[in-house]
């Protein structure tokens, strides 16, 4: 008999609002899934909502992380520059420089399984001078692939068009691709032919009432008055959002076999405003 393995992929998590929904549910959802690992995009989770910090990484572990990724902010906080060298399931994108702090996967063990993530950065609309992620991420599938069956690849993009390609490359390849970094959950998931689980954005975790877990007045005036000057401040108000998916793997083939999104909103949890920020 096949054994399957259980996971949940959790969204951009952005600041304490995000850290305390994430504190919340993760628990409750280990339990109710009966999951086997946890990974999360902790590249907002500061309390400003500016990068992640060695606090951030420590509230997400506690709270259940197996791994955690994340994207263009990784490097937003300066003290956080030793824990992506030091730890091993803290990861920054694999098509960085290799000189930046950290690598761009992590594996595993997942009840006597290997399981392998990798994190992966998009050129179109938001970083044209990394290096092409669909060669970065074929080569690191090479090299891992004789390690383990089950590998999973967070893409952190700004473009649907290139997020999907990304899906279809990799079908039959990976156990799953999952999009990160635009904070707006879509409504495409689903198991590609190949047995690869795929959504373009995994969406985020923090108040729903909000632009992207901001709060919504000083993003205004960038479009009404291109005003580039004012700080981005963390919304915190209640509902709060937990963004995310449920897989289920086949251990011995690396395919997915049940695949489902995750949206939970909580309207009990409070949590205090946040101080004014520097802008995002």
């Amino acid at each position: 008999m096949a054994q399957l393995l259980r996971f949940i992929f959790i969204g951009d998590v952005v600041g304490t609002p995000g850290i305390s929904v994430f504190q919340k549910w993760v628990p409750k959802l280990k339990e109710q899934y009966n999951l086997d690992a946890v990974f999360v995009n902790g590249e907002n989770s500061a309390k400003n909502g500016n990068g992640i910090t060695p606090k951030t990484i420590q509230a997400l572990k506690s709270a259940g992380a197996t791994i955690i990724t994340t994207g263009n902010h990784a490097f937003d906080s300066k003290d956080v520059y030793n824990a992506f060298n030091e730890r091993d399931d803290v990861i920054r994108p694999a098509n960085y420089p290799s000189t930046c702090p950290g690598k761009g996967y992590a594996l595993a063990n997942v009840n006597g399984q290997t399981v392998a993530v990798i994190n992966i950065h998009g050129r179109v609309f938001v970083n044209e001078l990394v290096d092409c992620p669909f060669r970065a991420v074929e080569s690191l599938i090479e090299f891992l692939k004789h390690k383990t069956k089950i590998i999973f690849v967070d893409f952190h993009g700004e473009a649907t068009s290139e997020k999907v390609t990304m899906g279809y490359y990799l079908d039959g390849k990976v156990s799953g691709v999952y999009g990160t970094h635009t904070h707006v959950q879509t409504a495409d998931d689903r198991i590609l032919p190949g047995g690869t689980s795929y959504i373009t954005d995994l969406g985020f975790s923090g108040s729903l009432n909000s632009v992207i877990g901001m709060q919504y007045k000083s993003i205004l005036n960038r479009f009404l008055i291109q005003h580039r000057f004012g700080k981005f401040q963390v919304e915190s108000s209640s509902p709060l959002l937990l963004s995310g998916i449920f897989v289920e793997v086949d251990a011995d083939t690396g395919k997915a076999v049940r695949f489902e999104r995750i949206r939970i909103i909580d309207k009990d949890l409070i949590v205090e405003s946040e101080p004014e920020n520097d802008k995002k």
